[in-house]
């Protein structure tokens, strides 16, 4: 599948969209990130401190038990929440600034989430081009012809008519990421996308999700499957209560981890695999 082209338009009102991207500028910048949830006496903190860069086509890879924070670190890269503390730079532009258009910044970030959130009275075709129709007025042939191009690479092309809950919970995820796709989003997030689907249908999304990666698209995933992190992570980060306690390369935090925290997590991993 070849890589989609990013959307070169800055958020920020204040940067010149003609200046060409700094290649030794991360893409993705957290830094200090905080996020608190609850009031008072109830506040529990579910990020502290978040520093995380990502790279142009890097894929960095979340993983940590429930709880974490690789949700809500996922939720504050796209804007869904709002962080407490610290700030995200997407290509050097600081999104979390009150002043960033958050609807602007959600152009060029694509995130697919567990469940596939597609609207079951519109059809494949027609979930996947709403928001290029409505929101970047893209005219219908040309939003419907970028559309198809990208589910005839995921295998779905003659699936364009139907109606989501006529496409397998596979399908019905590839779909869900073509529709991030179709954006041309700078950035991917992929938050636990196989945890909704039957064990037979995991495969066919990780493979879509890979061959991306070939694609050269710069992703950060949080998923629970270290195969999978395993194939496809340049580096994959250790999450505990709110901080990132490990990172390296795969081989060495899931083989090799210096944390014994991480090697108490992945050996729960490995105790609760089916046999």
């Amino acid at each position: 599948m070849a890589a989609p082209t990013a959307d070169s338009a800055s958020p920020a009102d204040s940067t010149d969209p003609t200046n060409p991207a700094d290649p030794t500028r991360p893409v993705l910048d957290c830094r200090g990130v905080w996020k608190t949830f609850g009031k008072g006496r109830d506040r529990t903190p579910v990020l502290r401190g978040i520093d995380l860069a990502v790279h142009e086509h890097e894929v960095v890879v979340l993983i940590g038990a429930s709880g974490s924070g690789k949700s809500t670190l996922l939720r504050c890269v796209n804007l869904l929440e709002r962080v407490d503390d610290g700030t995200i730079h997407l290509d050097g532009d600081d999104i979390t600034d009150p002043r960033v258009n958050a609807d602007a910044v959600r152009q060029r970030i694509g995130i697919v989430f567990q469940a596939f959130n597609l609207f079951p009275h519109l059809t494949v075709l027609d979930n996947i081009t709403l928001a290029p129709r409505r929101v970047h007025r893209r005219a219908r042939a040309e939003a419907e012809q970028a559309a198809l191009d990208l589910l005839d690479r995921v295998g779905l092309a003659g699936k364009a008519r139907e109606y989501p809950d006529r496409l397998s919970g596979g399908q019905q995820q590839r779909a869900a990421i073509v529709r991030a796709l179709v954006n041309s989003p700078r950035l991917m997030l992929f938050d636990e996308v196989t945890s909704a689907l039957d064990p037979e249908l995991v495969g066919e999304v990780l493979a879509l999700v890979s061959d991306l990666k070939g694609d050269g698209m710069t992703m950060v995933i949080a998923t629970h499957e270290m195969g999978f992190a395993r194939r496809v992570a340049d580096r994959v980060c250790f999450l505990d209560r709110g901080v990132i306690l490990e990172q390296g390369r795969p081989e060495q935090v899931l083989d090799n981890p210096a944390e014994p925290r991480t090697r108490q997590f992945l050996q729960r991993l490995l105790d609760t695999e089916p046999a």
